[in-house]
């Protein structure tokens, strides 16, 4: 068999979240793949990164009072963490906020210009005044206007899961600050999708399934819609070459993090990028999950192609998990984070419980915990892992752990195991993990009845080598297990290759018997689930459900005593223009100001706002400030006035700021 070069990728997680076992089924099979297709001797590299940029990371960012680059920073670690422990490896795993993953947005970005592919075009869109800036959908919340559900999203109807624009919402708010947004025309940059019909049409029937295919052809009934590729400030991500203000949507640079991630591993390892991507010899492929397709096979094959790069060789796309067959829920506890989950239980429960329900279809695979804990008990250990731990344990009470020759029967068993590895390798290729799976169990319930007919320990007093026969058989057939399971199962695998004393399993080293040696002592692979466990787990996952969306009524805040006009007035309250904002080093609370109220030079003032506020977003506003309160002098400098803010009654602070026209200086009266 010659030896293939592959190149695989799964979708990038987003840096704003934990992994749970939702994205597992994705990053899960397609471990499995890899690590298949690594054991038949192929080269491949499997590639990854975090998904960084867009607006919930500056969002979010902003609320922790820390830096995007802190909050992605932490995220990775912890999601390299978690992928880690549930053995799933990486050839290199990366970020999109990379100057690799920027060099490959601005090259194909070139080429779009060159190409005549992009478009500008004046584009309303909801914008919120207070929080200073145009609202992405998902940060638009209101009713729906197709069944009236409250608080949903500004693009989609989580009950009817119909579609529409955040302008059709009824009482639309910002979903940070709950206020009513506005309507204003920003420009955008559109890539122009109909141009790439044709090129578009001959690709996807050969690269993606025939659902998959099929459902994006209807887009085809009408000319494709240009794609917006622009976002404006305040957004945390690469500003586009010679736009200042306008960024790169999050979905243009997050699937070039695909060929970034790449281009690092090369640097590392003395590889060509030209060498991978673009060599017919190399074959591409993606692992998807079905929400996400239109990116992936319309607009990701476009961009690849107006850039002058390869497109994937497949798509393969994937349906989503259900728990106890419903969709994963936080007050049931059945949102479970990987984390959470390995708190609880070992990693190869759930590889191996995934690997009995996937297969190559968009399909969503249920977890049902009953059958979870089952299956593992039943097969892996009941029916699988049973055949060492017998085999091994009486080959060294009774036989000083020496393998001797398989007998007739033992022979035959164990050539049928070998057999069906042609058959094995065509799921595992296929992805038709489930059918390896039952293919794996029926021959270790094969092995199962062969011991027991031969009931070994009843033998052992007559004939303790016919013994030895029996049990090297038996060992011979679960070792070809192993390597079947290798794929699913590689840190069980590894203690099989060390009870054996044997260096890590290829695919075809099934057919390599062990027999006349000693085997090293058993230590236990793997043991049952106890359901209490995975009731911990739950319960451990399990947050009170929200009540009822409806206006919360502020506690009432004690008035404080009487003043008179005269008090007063002896405020100084001017508008203010923010001339610079930055953090302040040692500060948790505090943001450095330089304020504008018409003087000579700015005033410093120290604001303790830095948990609402990204000082990017302060800059160029008007605010209100308190100027003839007496300097303060602070460990980090003198503080010559006071910026007012409201505080909701939970600790939300909002900066007062005047009515556009207002000019810097102006009194507050």
């Amino acid at each position: 068999m010659k030896p293939r070069r592959l190149l695989v990728t799964s979708a990038l997680p987003y840096a704003n979240g934990a992994i749970h076992i939702g994205h597992l089924v994705e990053y899960l099979q397609t471990d499995f793949w890899v690590r298949f297709q690594k054991m038949r001797g192929h080269k491949c590299v499997y590639v990854c990164a975090d998904d960084t940029h867009g607006t919930p990371i500056m969002i979010r960012a902003r609320q922790e009072g820390i830096t995007p680059e802190e909050l992605i920073a932490r995220s990775y670690e912890s999601h390299v963490r978690d992928f880690s422990d549930f053995e799933i490896a990486f050839d290199n795993y990366y970020s999109t906020h990379s100057p690799e993953n920027r060099a490959f947005c601005e090259a194909i970005y070139a080429r779009m210009v060159e190409s005549n592919s992009l478009t500008t075009r004046m584009l309303p869109q909801l914008y919120c005044e207070h929080d200073r800036m145009f609202l992405p959908d998902r940060f638009v919340k209101g009713t729906c206007p197709k069944c009236q559900a409250a608080e949903q999203y500004g693009d989609s109807c989580d009950r009817c899961a119909a579609t529409y624009s955040p302008s059709d919402l009824a009482d639309a708010h910002c979903a940070i600050c709950g206020r009513k947004p506005v309507l204003r025309e920003s420009e955008h940059i559109f890539f122009e999708l109909e141009l790439y019909r044709e090129y578009l049409r001959e690709w996807l029937p050969e690269h993606t399934a025939r659902d998959v295919s099929n459902k994006l052809m209807e887009w085809f009934g009408e000319p494709l819609r240009a794609w917006d590729i622009s976002r404006d400030a305040p957004y945390f991500g690469f500003e586009i070459p010679g736009h200042p203000g306008k960024f790169f949507y999050v979905w243009v640079d997050a699937p070039i993090g695909y060929m970034a991630s790449l281009k690092n591993w090369c640097d590392r390892h003395g590889e060509s990028f030209e060498g991978w991507w673009n060599d017919p010899g190399t074959e591409i492929y993606h692992f998807i999950g079905k929400d996400i397709v239109r990116f992936h096979c319309l607009f990701w094959p476009a961009m690849l192609h107006c850039g002058g790069f390869d497109g994937p060789d497949q798509v393969f796309v994937h349906g989503f998990l259900t728990v106890n067959g419903e969709k994963m829920s936080k007050s049931k506890g059945t949102f479970i984070s990987a984390r959470t989950y390995l708190d609880h239980l070992e990693p190869l429960y759930l590889r191996f419980y995934y690997a009995c329900k996937l297969n190559a279809t968009t399909d969503d695979i249920d977890l049902n915990l009953d059958d979870f804990v089952g299956r593992v008990n039943s097969d892996l250990v009941g029916k699988i892992t049973n055949l060492a731990s017998r085999g091994a344990q009486m080959l060294h009470k009774n036989l000083e752990g020496r393998t001797g020759t398989m007998d007739a029967e033992g022979r035959a068993l164990y050539e049928t195991a070998c057999a069906r590895s042609a058959e094995i390798a065509d799921y595992y290729e296929r992805r038709d993990f489930s059918q390896a799976m039952v293919a794996i169990r029926e021959l270790a319930e094969e092995a199962n009845r062969y011991f027991d007919a031969q009931a070994p320990w009843k033998l052992i007093r007559q004939d303790p080598e016919a013994t030895r026969s029996v049990l090297t058989s038996l060992l011979n057939s679960f070792r070809v297990l192993a390597i079947y399971l290798k794929p699913f199962l590689p840190g069980y695998t590894a203690q099989v290759e060390k009870l054996f004393g044997e260096e890590p399993y290829n695919w075809d080293d099934t057919a390599k018997p062990f027999e006349n040696r000693t085997l090293n002592p058993y230590t236990y692979l793997a043991t049952r689930i106890d359901p209490k466990k995975v009731q911990a787990m739950v319960e451990a996952s399990r947050t009170a459900a929200p009540a009822a969306a409806k206006p919360a009524a502020a506690p009432v805040t004690p008035v404080k005593p009487e003043i008179d006009i005269a008090t007063f007035g002896q405020m100084d309250l001017r508008v203010a223009h923010v001339v610079k904002a930055e953090l302040v080093e040692g500060a948790d609370k505090l943001l450095r100001l330089e304020l504008d109220i018409g003087e000579e030079r700015p005033r410093q003032v120290f604001a303790g706002i830095r948990k609402a506020y990204d000082p990017a977003t302060l800059v160029g506003r008007h605010v209100v400030m308190v100027a003839n309160l007496a300097p303060r002098k602070m460990r980090f400098g003198l503080s010559e006035g006071m910026v007012l803010a409201a505080c909701n009654p939970d600790g939300g602070l909002f900066v007062v700021s005047p009515d556009d026209g207002a000019l810097p200086g102006a009194t507050v009266q």
